[in-house]
């Protein structure tokens, strides 16, 4: 929900979300017998889809993506040991896990779903809602509230494709997709960790 002073209820929301998936997987993320890449895996996988549902109906500005970079990067210091005083890059911790900055994730999903939305035809509902911007009500002083299709045209012009790309569907995704740095496979038993996620059985399979 977009408030008054532009902010977005979600974002600190979904935020909240992400912390409480890490906590409970707290058990295997502080371990430092399981490998960093299996950590970033399961980050992948479990922690960011939670902080990032919903993600692409976001008009974000850029202090919402700061506070999901700053959440991101504070998950993925602490499950490597490493704190701000330790002077390791971000990039470098990235790396060594195999994570990509949340803001090009949240970036594909809005693209993702921008090219789902041009694909339908004309008439659909959904077209209507989201591509039609509303001009008629009263805003405050100050620059105009950002709204989702002004997003939209900052991530196409920040990633150089245009909108008619969008109705290629298998062009749209390669153009949009935004690869991962892990191709290294692990497993995890449940053997090992039987209560740490709360789910019987539970096995990690990073590929």
């Amino acid at each position: 929900m977009l408030q008054k002073d532009g902010d977005i209820d979600d974002v600190r929301h979904r935020i909240s979300a992400g912390w409480l998936k890490w906590r409970q997987a707290s058990g295997v993320l502080c371990d430092r017998r399981v490998p960093q890449k299996l950590k970033g895996k399961f980050y992948r996988t479990a922690i960011r889809p939670a902080m990032l549902y919903g993600a692409e109906c976001w008009p974000t500005k850029r202090r919402h993506v700061q506070q999901l970079s700053v959440a991101e990067m504070r998950m993925l210091r602490w499950f490597c040991g490493h704190t701000r005083r330790d002077r390791v890059r971000n990039e470098d911790i990235r790396e060594k896990i195999g994570v990509t900055p949340i803001e090009e994730k949240l970036n594909q999903h809005r693209l993702r779903w921008f090219g789902h939305v041009q694909r339908r035809p004309p008439e659909a509902p959904v077209r209507s809602g989201v591509l039609k911007r509303v001009d008629k009500v009263k805003s405050g002083t100050g620059r105009p509230k950002l709204t989702w299709d002004e997003s939209v045209k900052r991530n196409l012009k920040d990633w150089d494709i245009t909108e008619e790309l969008a109705l290629d569907r298998s062009a749209w995704r390669l153009a949009i997709n935004v690869p991962e740095h892990d191709l290294c496979v692990f497993w995890i038993s449940s053997l090992v960790y039987p209560n740490s996620l709360g789910i019987k059985g539970y096995v990690v399979v990073v590929v």
